[in-house]
Protein backbone atom coordinates (compact mmCIF):
# COMPACT_ATOMS: atom_id res chain seq x y z
CA UNK A 1 0.00 0.00 0.00
CA UNK A 2 1.11 3.76 -0.74
CA UNK A 3 0.49 6.67 0.76
CA UNK A 4 1.68 9.39 -1.73
CA UNK A 5 1.55 13.21 -1.15
CA UNK A 6 3.79 16.27 -1.31
CA UNK A 7 6.03 17.87 1.10
CA UNK A 8 4.11 19.44 3.66
CA UNK A 9 0.67 17.67 2.54
CA UNK A 10 -0.05 15.62 6.13
CA UNK A 11 0.79 12.08 4.84
CA UNK A 12 2.75 11.20 8.09
CA UNK A 13 -0.94 11.88 10.35
CA UNK A 14 -2.22 9.12 7.78
CA UNK A 15 0.32 6.99 8.34
CA UNK A 16 -0.39 6.91 11.98
CA UNK A 17 -4.52 6.13 11.30
CA UNK A 18 -3.06 2.83 9.21
CA UNK A 19 -0.46 2.08 11.96
CA UNK A 20 -4.21 2.46 14.18
CA UNK A 21 -5.96 -0.34 12.38
CA UNK A 22 -2.99 -2.46 11.83
CA UNK A 23 -2.59 -2.78 15.78
CA UNK A 24 -6.40 -3.05 16.19
CA UNK A 25 -6.44 -5.85 13.41
CA UNK A 26 -3.31 -7.39 14.56
CA UNK A 27 -1.35 -6.98 11.40
CA UNK A 28 2.09 -6.80 11.07
CA UNK A 29 3.42 -3.74 8.73
CA UNK A 30 7.05 -3.02 7.14
CA UNK A 31 6.55 1.18 7.35
CA UNK A 32 9.05 2.67 4.15
CA UNK A 33 9.65 6.58 4.05
CA UNK A 34 10.24 8.06 0.57
CA UNK A 35 13.17 9.97 2.09
CA UNK A 36 14.95 6.60 2.45
CA UNK A 37 14.91 6.31 -1.15
CA UNK A 38 16.39 10.05 -2.13
CA UNK A 39 19.18 9.88 -4.05
CA UNK A 40 21.91 11.60 -2.10
CA UNK A 41 22.12 12.52 1.64
CA UNK A 42 21.90 16.18 2.59
CA UNK A 43 25.36 17.42 1.94
CA UNK A 44 25.31 15.37 -1.20
CA UNK A 45 21.99 17.03 -2.20
CA UNK A 46 23.51 20.39 -1.75
CA UNK A 47 26.07 20.06 -4.14
CA UNK A 48 24.15 18.64 -6.41
CA UNK A 49 21.62 21.50 -6.82
CA UNK A 50 24.73 23.58 -6.76
CA UNK A 51 26.07 21.58 -9.67
CA UNK A 52 22.92 21.27 -11.56
CA UNK A 53 22.34 24.76 -11.29
CA UNK A 54 25.64 25.55 -13.01
CA UNK A 55 24.61 23.73 -15.77
CA UNK A 56 21.86 25.54 -16.04
CA UNK A 57 19.14 23.41 -14.50
CA UNK A 58 18.09 25.81 -11.22
CA UNK A 59 14.79 22.96 -10.21
CA UNK A 60 16.56 20.31 -9.07
CA UNK A 61 14.79 18.74 -5.79
CA UNK A 62 13.36 15.54 -4.19
CA UNK A 63 10.01 15.89 -6.58
CA UNK A 64 11.84 14.96 -9.61
CA UNK A 65 13.35 11.60 -10.56
CA UNK A 66 16.85 12.38 -10.79
CA UNK A 67 16.88 13.16 -6.96
CA UNK A 68 15.43 10.21 -6.55
CA UNK A 69 16.09 6.22 -6.35
CA UNK A 70 13.11 5.27 -8.37
CA UNK A 71 13.57 1.76 -10.19
CA UNK A 72 15.09 0.54 -6.79
CA UNK A 73 11.94 1.69 -4.80
CA UNK A 74 10.00 -0.24 -7.86
CA UNK A 75 12.16 -2.99 -7.72
CA UNK A 76 11.35 -3.18 -3.87
CA UNK A 77 7.71 -2.67 -4.21
CA UNK A 78 7.59 -5.64 -6.84
CA UNK A 79 10.55 -8.14 -4.81
CA UNK A 80 7.78 -7.02 -1.33
CA UNK A 81 5.14 -8.39 -3.54
CA UNK A 82 6.83 -11.67 -4.96
CA UNK A 83 8.40 -12.59 -1.15
CA UNK A 84 7.72 -10.46 1.33
CA UNK A 85 10.75 -9.59 1.63
CA UNK A 86 12.94 -6.42 0.29
CA UNK A 87 16.09 -4.04 0.95
CA UNK A 88 15.83 -0.55 2.71
CA UNK A 89 16.68 2.36 5.07
CA UNK A 90 16.34 4.95 7.19
CA UNK A 91 17.17 8.70 5.93
CA UNK A 92 17.96 10.43 9.96
CA UNK A 93 15.99 13.60 9.86
CA UNK A 94 17.15 15.44 13.01
CA UNK A 95 19.56 14.95 15.98
CA UNK A 96 17.02 13.07 17.75
CA UNK A 97 16.67 10.22 14.75
CA UNK A 98 20.57 9.69 14.48
CA UNK A 99 21.78 9.40 18.12
CA UNK A 100 20.54 6.00 18.21
CA UNK A 101 22.70 5.05 15.21
CA UNK A 102 25.64 7.14 15.98
CA UNK A 103 25.20 8.75 12.86
CA UNK A 104 25.06 12.79 12.17
CA UNK A 105 21.55 14.00 10.47
CA UNK A 106 21.22 14.03 7.26
CA UNK A 107 22.69 10.67 6.48
CA UNK A 108 21.56 7.48 5.60
CA UNK A 109 21.69 3.87 7.97
CA UNK A 110 22.71 1.34 6.05
CA UNK A 111 20.28 -0.84 3.78
CA UNK A 112 18.75 -3.74 5.31
CA UNK A 113 16.53 -6.84 4.77
CA UNK A 114 12.99 -6.17 5.74
CA UNK A 115 12.02 -8.29 9.04
CA UNK A 116 10.37 -12.07 8.07
CA UNK A 117 6.71 -12.80 8.57
CA UNK A 118 5.28 -8.80 7.75
CA UNK A 119 1.91 -8.80 6.90
CA UNK A 120 2.01 -6.39 3.97
CA UNK A 121 4.57 -3.14 3.11
CA UNK A 122 3.52 0.67 3.85
CA UNK A 123 5.26 3.21 1.69
CA UNK A 124 4.60 6.75 2.76
CA UNK A 125 6.24 9.48 0.56
CA UNK A 126 6.38 11.46 -2.59
CA UNK A 127 6.70 8.86 -5.15
CA UNK A 128 4.07 5.94 -4.27
CA UNK A 129 2.11 6.53 -7.27
CA UNK A 130 4.93 7.46 -9.63
CA UNK A 131 4.73 6.43 -12.87
CA UNK A 132 6.67 7.20 -16.83
CA UNK A 133 8.27 5.69 -19.66
CA UNK A 134 11.03 3.84 -17.58
CA UNK A 135 9.41 3.39 -14.22
CA UNK A 136 6.18 2.55 -13.10
CA UNK A 137 5.97 2.04 -8.68
CA UNK A 138 2.24 2.73 -8.76
CA UNK A 139 1.48 -0.72 -10.86
CA UNK A 140 3.00 -2.65 -8.15
CA UNK A 141 0.74 -0.94 -4.76
CA UNK A 142 -2.25 -2.77 -4.47
CA UNK A 143 -4.04 -0.24 -2.51
CA UNK A 144 -3.29 3.82 -3.35
CA UNK A 145 -3.74 6.50 -1.26
CA UNK A 146 -3.40 10.52 -1.98
CA UNK A 147 -3.56 13.18 0.65
CA UNK A 148 -3.85 16.13 -1.36
CA UNK A 149 -4.90 19.54 0.51
CA UNK A 150 -5.44 22.74 -1.64
CA UNK A 151 -2.20 24.10 -1.98
CA UNK A 152 -2.27 27.02 -0.43
CA UNK A 153 -3.00 25.12 2.73
CA UNK A 154 -0.30 22.76 1.41
CA UNK A 155 2.13 25.36 1.58
CA UNK A 156 1.07 26.56 5.04
CA UNK A 157 1.33 23.11 6.81
CA UNK A 158 5.38 22.99 5.18
CA UNK A 159 6.05 26.83 5.83
CA UNK A 160 4.74 25.99 9.54
CA UNK A 161 6.55 22.80 9.82
CA UNK A 162 9.86 23.91 8.23
CA UNK A 163 10.26 26.60 10.39
CA UNK A 164 9.20 25.23 13.47
CA UNK A 165 10.74 21.88 13.24
CA UNK A 166 13.87 22.56 11.23
CA UNK A 167 14.53 26.45 11.49
CA UNK A 168 14.63 27.26 8.08
CA UNK A 169 13.83 30.75 7.55
CA UNK A 170 10.17 32.43 5.16
CA UNK A 171 12.44 33.13 2.60
CA UNK A 172 14.38 29.79 2.28
CA UNK A 173 10.90 27.87 2.26
CA UNK A 174 9.61 30.21 -0.32
CA UNK A 175 13.08 29.55 -2.48
CA UNK A 176 12.63 25.85 -1.97
CA UNK A 177 8.20 25.85 -2.93
CA UNK A 178 9.44 27.94 -6.32
CA UNK A 179 12.27 25.46 -7.01
CA UNK A 180 10.23 22.66 -6.99
CA UNK A 181 7.36 23.64 -8.89
CA UNK A 182 7.91 22.45 -12.34
CA UNK A 183 8.61 18.92 -10.83
CA UNK A 184 5.78 19.48 -8.80
CA UNK A 185 3.34 20.19 -12.04
CA UNK A 186 5.63 17.30 -13.87
CA UNK A 187 5.51 14.07 -11.23
CA UNK A 188 3.71 14.79 -8.59
CA UNK A 189 0.27 16.05 -9.46
CA UNK A 190 0.07 13.39 -12.42
CA UNK A 191 0.13 10.63 -9.00
CA UNK A 192 -3.34 11.56 -8.21
CA UNK A 193 -5.17 10.73 -11.09
CA UNK A 194 -3.58 7.26 -9.95
CA UNK A 195 -4.23 6.81 -6.65
CA UNK A 196 -7.68 4.60 -5.88
CA UNK A 197 -8.66 7.19 -2.75
CA UNK A 198 -7.70 10.68 -2.93
CA UNK A 199 -8.47 12.90 0.87
CA UNK A 200 -8.10 16.22 0.20
CA UNK A 201 -8.49 19.03 2.93
CA UNK A 202 -10.20 22.06 2.08
CA UNK A 203 -10.19 25.16 4.54
CA UNK A 204 -12.76 27.78 4.94
CA UNK A 205 -10.99 30.50 6.20
CA UNK A 206 -8.90 32.57 3.97
CA UNK A 207 -5.49 31.72 3.23
CA UNK A 208 -5.24 33.56 0.09
CA UNK A 209 -1.57 34.17 1.05
CA UNK A 210 0.10 30.96 2.55
CA UNK A 211 2.99 32.94 3.23
CA UNK A 212 1.88 35.62 6.56
CA UNK A 213 -0.98 32.94 7.42
CA UNK A 214 0.12 32.91 11.16
CA UNK A 215 -1.67 30.02 11.81
CA UNK A 216 -2.34 26.40 10.15
CA UNK A 217 -6.16 25.96 9.86
CA UNK A 218 -8.05 23.05 11.97
CA UNK A 219 -9.53 20.49 11.37
CA UNK A 220 -12.91 22.25 12.65
CA UNK A 221 -12.03 25.06 9.89
CA UNK A 222 -11.87 22.53 7.23
CA UNK A 223 -13.83 20.22 4.85
CA UNK A 224 -12.23 16.77 3.98
CA UNK A 225 -12.90 16.33 0.25
CA UNK A 226 -13.11 12.34 -0.71
CA UNK A 227 -12.93 10.92 -4.09
CA UNK A 228 -13.28 7.32 -5.42
CA UNK A 229 -11.35 6.81 -8.40
CA UNK A 230 -14.21 3.48 -8.98
CA UNK A 231 -16.87 3.88 -6.50
CA UNK A 232 -18.44 0.64 -6.89
CA UNK A 233 -18.60 -1.24 -3.90
CA UNK A 234 -18.63 1.85 -1.91
CA UNK A 235 -21.01 1.28 0.84
CA UNK A 236 -21.94 5.64 0.26
CA UNK A 237 -25.43 5.28 2.41
CA UNK A 238 -23.49 4.25 5.42
CA UNK A 239 -21.00 6.44 5.20
CA UNK A 240 -23.20 9.09 4.67
CA UNK A 241 -24.78 7.93 8.17
CA UNK A 242 -21.63 7.12 10.41
CA UNK A 243 -20.25 10.65 8.93
CA UNK A 244 -22.62 13.37 10.11
CA UNK A 245 -23.34 16.65 8.04
CA UNK A 246 -21.33 14.66 5.08
CA UNK A 247 -22.73 14.70 1.67
CA UNK A 248 -22.14 13.94 -1.76
CA UNK A 249 -20.68 16.39 -4.13
CA UNK A 250 -20.76 13.81 -7.07
CA UNK A 251 -21.29 10.37 -7.60
CA UNK A 252 -17.82 9.36 -6.67
CA UNK A 253 -17.00 11.70 -4.05
CA UNK A 254 -18.08 12.46 -0.39
CA UNK A 255 -17.15 16.08 1.39
CA UNK A 256 -17.18 15.64 5.31
CA UNK A 257 -16.38 17.89 8.30
CA UNK A 258 -12.66 18.53 8.05
CA UNK A 259 -12.51 16.65 12.12
CA UNK A 260 -14.63 13.33 10.55
CA UNK A 261 -11.41 13.15 8.28
CA UNK A 262 -9.55 10.24 10.85
CA UNK A 263 -13.13 8.47 11.23
CA UNK A 264 -13.60 8.76 7.49
CA UNK A 265 -10.43 6.36 6.85
CA UNK A 266 -10.77 4.01 9.65
CA UNK A 267 -14.41 3.27 8.19
CA UNK A 268 -13.23 3.56 4.48
CA UNK A 269 -9.79 2.33 4.84
CA UNK A 270 -10.35 -1.06 7.37
CA UNK A 271 -12.28 -2.89 5.33
CA UNK A 272 -10.40 -2.52 2.33
CA UNK A 273 -6.92 -3.84 4.10
CA UNK A 274 -9.26 -6.64 5.18
CA UNK A 275 -10.09 -7.65 1.90
CA UNK A 276 -6.57 -7.50 0.28
CA UNK A 277 -5.30 -9.66 3.61
CA UNK A 278 -8.27 -11.83 2.26
CA UNK A 279 -6.92 -12.00 -1.04
CA UNK A 280 -2.92 -12.81 -0.47
CA UNK A 281 -4.32 -15.66 2.08
CA UNK A 282 -6.44 -16.99 -0.79
CA UNK A 283 -3.52 -16.92 -3.27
Amino acid sequence: MAITGSSGAGTTSVTRTFQHIFRREGLSAAIVEGDSFHRYDRTGMRQAMTDAAASGNPHLCHFGPEANLLPELEALFAEYGRTGSGKVRRYLHDEEEAHPFGQPPGTFTPWEDIPAGTDLLLYEGLHGAFADAEVDVARHADLRIGVVPIINLEWIQKLHRDRTQRGYSGEAIMDTILRRMPDYVHHICPQFSRTHINFQRVPTVDTSNPFVARFIPSADESFVVIRFADPHGIDFPYLLSMLHDSFMSRPNIIVAPGGKMELAMQLILTPMILRLMERRDRS
